[in-house]
């Protein structure tokens, strides 16, 4: 039960404020509906009918007192027509035969037991007219056969108190409402430039709305400063670590080549390049993307067709499988270029073919990379996307220098974009499927 009520429940910050706001105006409405207005309405026919009862006791009276039933009648339609009422005696044959009222004559049912209560010998009522009352009154004579308008036991206009209400709750609610939305604006507005933040990019945003909501803003602002800070310190402190370890590593190699042909400077020499190697990779995953390139507006399909082009102008056994939908996306094309060549020279490494899939989806871009290799045990998958990590048991070592950094920059790449990297296997190829999600 609760979990269907969640789901009937709206999801949006928007529907739920109007639900709030809405809801007890409606159950307002409700009860004074049927707990006052009902009740009034019902008093007030209740009061009529009692009082247009006493005329009809007069007509009675008068009708019951001659002795002569022609003299009776001719009475009775001279006194109804001075209480303008129709009265016949006897009734007519379109006299009612049956009760008669519509269902939704709440006010008919009260005139109906008013008059049944003043006269027991109260015949069949016709009240399916709503504007006249028609009934049959037994008499020591017969029947007669009584008419009368039916504004004369009922209020006048009661749907106008109705209309009022609702159109008054109508207008209080838009009111309402217009206010809520400027309210809510200032947290659509904060949302969004998180929501922009957590895909890497940086949209302007200034704090807005009420005191909570300025301080989230502003919060907000402070987490985010704080974060480029620390990228941008930590950008600073790998350039110059950079720069202080490869003079000595120039050197060394120098040094090195010096040495000539010997055989342990062979093995040193090996050791620099290793060194060069390791460092460069760990610059290329700790440097990060995102403060150096701006999202642009651009169509995936040239780009990933294009990456796939130069990996296969490189000596990679790569193709492109296939390409689905249409659409532009705010990507950063190096970053992409570079995640994607990282899964592509896995694939390659640990396999002998890799395949490119491309899917363009409403809410995300899919670039999917297959591979014929050994794959990965989907226990070890999560452990192989962190930082210098190497699966002894699901790559082999000696076919590629990596040194555990290609997933990891690729799945940071794809965090950067508001997206994920997953890892699964490839029913086509057997091996390994990478996917590289991106929000669009």
């Amino acid at each position: 039960m609760s979990a269907w009520f969640k789901n009937v429940l709206p999801r949006g910050l928007y529907g739920r404020a109007a639900l709030i706001l809405i809801l007890p105006i409606v159950i307002i409405q409700l009860v004074v509906s049927i707990a006052f207005i009902q009740r009034h309405f019902e008093g007030v026919t209740r009061q009529m009918s009692r009082n247009i009862a006493q005329e009809i006791a007069l007509i009675l009276s008068r009708v019951e007192a001659e002795p002569d039933p022609a003299e009776a009648g001719r009475d009775a339609e001279a006194l109804g027509a001075a209480l303008a009422m129709n009265v016949n005696l006897p009734a007519t044959p379109e006299a009612p035969t049956t009760d008669e009222r519509i269902f939704y004559d709440l006010s008919g049912r009260v005139v109906i037991a008013t008059l049944r209560g003043a006269f027991p010998t109260l015949g069949p009522v016709d009240l399916s007219n709503l504007r006249r009352v028609r009934f049959v009154l037994g008499t020591d004579h017969g029947p007669m056969e009584i008419g009368f308008d039916r504004g004369r036991v009922s209020a006048s206009n009661p749907h106008q108190l109705l209309v009022l209400m609702l159109f008054t709750g109508l207008l209080m609610t838009l009111i309402a409402f217009l206010f809520l939305r400027n309210q809510l604006r200032p947290i659509r507005r904060l949302a969004r430039a998180a929501d922009a933040f957590g895909k890497g990019r940086i949209v302007p945003y200034r704090p807005a709305g009420a005191i909570e909501v300025r301080s989230a803003g502003n919060a907000f602002l402070d987490m985010r400063s704080r974060i480029e800070r620390q990228i941008e310190q930590r950008t600073l402190l790998l350039s110059g670590i950079s720069h202080d370890l490869r003079t000595p590593l120039t050197r060394l190699k120098l040094g090195l080549s010096m040495l000539g042909d010997d055989a342990d400077a062979a093995a040193m020499s090996r050791d620099v390049d290793d060194m060069e190697r390791l460092l460069d990779a760990f610059l290329a995953f700790v440097r990060g993307d995102a403060t150096e390139e701006e999202a642009e507006l651009q169509d995936p399909v040239p780009l990933v067709q294009g990456i796939v082009e130069d990996a296969r102008r490189s000596g990679q056994n790569v193709l492109m499988h296939a390409v689905e939908g249409a659409g532009e996306a705010p990507l950063r094309a190096g970053s992409i270029r570079r995640a994607l060549e990282n899964l592509i020279g896995n694939a390659v490494r640990y396999g002998t073919r890799a395949e490119v899939s491309l899917a363009i989806l409403d809410r995300a871009i899919r670039i999917t990379v297959e591979d014929d290799g050994p794959g990965i045990e989907h226990a070890r998958r999560e452990e192989a996307m962190r930082p210098f990590t190497r699966l002894d048991t699901a790559r082999n070592q000696d076919r590629g220098p990596g040194v555990g950094l290609g997933l990891a920059i690729s799945a940071d790449i794809a965090r950067s974009h508001g997206g994920t990297l997953r890892l699964g296997d490839s029913a086509r190829l057997g091996g390994l499927k990478a996917e590289l999600v991106l929000a669009r």
